[in-house]
C-alpha cells in the first residue's frame, strides 16, 4: 500500500509500540520529533512499559498520550498474561488508531502485536517476507545505526528531516534536585566526573575494580569530585566502586528522580559510562562523555558525535554477542584497561569548559 493513501487522508490518532527502556526510547527521540512534524494535528500515543509514563509527560511537545503495554508471547519485557493481554488488546481496538507504527525491533517478534491493535493502517519494518497485515511495510535496514533506522522509519511514512540531535529537556524541579545533591560537596574550581558502573545486562558491566581505579585516579591527577550514579537495584554495585575507592566519592546512586539523574549529569564535565541508558543522556544533555562497549554492537548504538562523545572498545572475535550474561571469560570488556579510559578522559577535560564550579 503506498503512503500517498496515509497521507491523502492524515490520521487523527497514532500508536506507536515501543515498548523498551530508556536508551531506546531516547533514539527513537528523532523520530518521534519527525513523527510529531509530519502529523502536527494528530493524537500520538506511546504504547511502552511502566517507567515511560514519565518519558511520555516530557516529551509532551512530541506525545500526547501513555497506555502501559500489557504483554505478547513474543515480546518478552512484559511477562505474559493471556487475559490481560487481551483485555489490552480489545481496548486499543476499541480506542480506533488511525495508524499503528511498529518501532520495536525488526518486527519478527512484534509485528504480529502491532498489528493485532487494529490500526486502520499498520506501519513497520519486516525481515523476510512482508507479513498479512503491515500495510505500510518496510525491509529492516540491519546495518543502520539505531537513531538513523528509527529517524527512516518515520521518513518513510512522508515524514520530515528533522535532525537526528538527542535531547532530553529538563525542568527546574530537575535542576533544583540536583542542585541540593552536588552543591554541598563541590569545591572551586574542582571537576565533577561522573561513573555509572551500572547496566542491566550484566555483560555490558566493565568491572567494579577497574571503575573505582579510575575514579581514583581522576580524583588525584584533577582534584576531580567523583560522582557515582545509578538506579536504585544499582546500589550495591555501586557501593561496591565506592568500597574499592581511596578517594571519596559521593554516592548519588538511588538518590536521584530520572530528571534528577539528567540534570546531574548536565552538570558534570565528564560521565563515564558502561552501555546503557544514562550514556545516552550524556549526549542528549551535551556533556562530555566515554562509554565503555562490550557485547553490544557500537555500530548500532554509539554516538554520532566521536570528538565529544568518545567509546571504547577492544575487538574480539565473540563480539557483538546477544548474551544477557557472558557464557565465557568477559573478554571484551576485561580487555578494557583502566589506563585507556584515564587517557581519554584527560583528553577531555583538557578541551573541555567547566561547567561543575562552586
Amino acid at each position: 500500500m503506498p503512503v500517498q493513501s496515509v497521507r491523502a487522508r492524515p490520521p487523527s490518532r497514532i500508536g506507536i509500540l515501543r515498548a523498551l527502556h530508556l536508551g531506546d526510547l531516547l533514539l527513537a527521540v528523532p523520530a518521534l520529533r519527525s513523527i510529531r512534524a509530519g502529523f502536527p494535528e494528530a493524537e500520538i500515543t506511546l504504547i511502552g512499559l511502566p517507567w515511560a509514563s514519565d518519558f511520555v509527560r516530557r516529551f509532551s511537545h512530541y506525545l500526547d498520550r501513555f497506555v502501559e503495554f500489557a504483554g505478547d508471547p513474543g515480546i518478552p519485557e512484559v511477562d505474559f498474561d493471556g487475559e490481560r493481554s487481551a483485555q489490552f488488546l480489545a481496548d486499543q481496538r476499541a480506542y480506533r488508531y488511525d495508524l499503528v507504527i511498529q518501532m520495536h525491533g525488526n518486527g519478527q517478534t512484534s509485528n504480529p502485536c502491532a498489528i493485532a491493535l487494529g490500526g486502520r493502517y499498520t506501519a513497520g519494518y519486516y525481515v523476510g517476507d512482508p507479513p498479512g497485515g503491515l500495510d505500510l511495510a518496510f525491509p529492516y535496514p540491519s546495518d543502520q545505526p539505531e537513531v538513523v533506522r528509527n529517524l527512516a522509519l518515520a521518513r518513510s511514512l512522508g515524514c520530515p528531516n528533522c535532525g537526528t540531535a538527542l535531547e532530553f529537556p529538563l525542568h527546574e524541579s530537575d535542576r533544583a534536585e540536583a542542585a541540593q545533591l552536588l552543591e554541598p560537596f563541590q569545591q572551586p574550581g574542582r571537576p565533577c566526573i561522573g561513573l555509572h558502573a551500572g547496566a542491566r545486562a550484566p555483560a555490558r558491566r566493565w568491572p567494579a575494580e577497574r571503575f573505582a581505579a579510575v575514579g581514583d585516579t581522576l580524583a588525584r591527577r584533577f582534584g576531580a569530585l567523583i560522582v557515582l550514579t545509578g538506579s536504585r537495584s544499582e546500589l550495591p554495585l555501586v557501593e561496591s566502586v565506592a568500597r574499592k575507592m581511596t578517594a571519596p566519592p559521593l554516592v548519588a546512586a538511588g538518590k536521584t528522580s530520572l530528571g534528577g539523574l539528567a540534570a546531574v549529569i548536565e552538570r558534570l564535565d565528564l560521565f563515564i559510562s558502561n552501555d546503557t541508558g544514562p550514556a545516552h543522556l550524556a549526549v542528549a544533555t551535551d556533556t562530555p562523555s566515554i562509554t565503555i562497549f562490550g557485547p553490544a554492537d557500537y555500530r548500532r548504538w554509539a554516538p554520532f558525535d566521536r570528538e565529544r562523545h568518545r567509546i571504547i572498545r577492544e575487538p574480539v572475535p565473540c563480539s557483538p554477542c546477544p548474551h544477557w550474561v557472558c557464557p565465557i571469560d568477559h573478554r571484551c570488556l576485561r580487555s578494557v584497561q583502566a589506563e585507556h579510559v584515564i587517557e581519554l578522559a584527560g583528553q577531555l577535560l583538557e578541551m573541555g569548559e567547566r561547567r561543575c564550579i562552586a
